[in-house]
């Protein structure tokens, strides 16, 4: 099985930064997407920001300029670098995962827990 723990949600004042991180652990498998998501109350999930096959990074335009994602492959772990927080933000943020195992190619999809952002005025 894998894991995704999200951590560094929070309550940020408009303007202010947070970063978020996603640790994956478990059994290995062949990613092609790793990112972040987030839902707002009354909101459909939406992606923020992601790493797709071949290396290319994918941002909502709401955030382009603002966010940042980033990974450290040794710790298995993804970040996401938010800056000019604005209350728009506010949402819950879930890492996800996606891709095939390495011997039957069967497609896989993980998410995290989430973890809460609240961005105040």
């Amino acid at each position: 099985q894998v894991q995704l723990v999200e951590s560094g949600g929070g309550l940020v004042q408009a303007g202010g930064s947070l970063r978020l991180s996603c640790a994956r652990s478990g059994r290995p498998f062949r990613i092609t997407t790793m990112g972040w998501y987030r839902q707002a109350p009354g909101r459909q999930r939406e992606l923020v920001a992601a790493f797709t096959s071949g290396d290319s990074t994918n941002y909502a335009d709401s955030v382009k300029g603002r966010f940042s994602i980033s990974s450290d492959t040794a710790k298995n772990t993804v970040y996401l670098q938010m800056n000019s927080l604005t209350r728009v933000d506010t949402a819950v943020y879930y890492c996800r995962a996606s891709g095939s195992r390495y011997v039957s190619g069967h497609n896989v999809d993980y998410w995290g827990q989430g973890t809460q952002v609240t961005v105040s005025s």
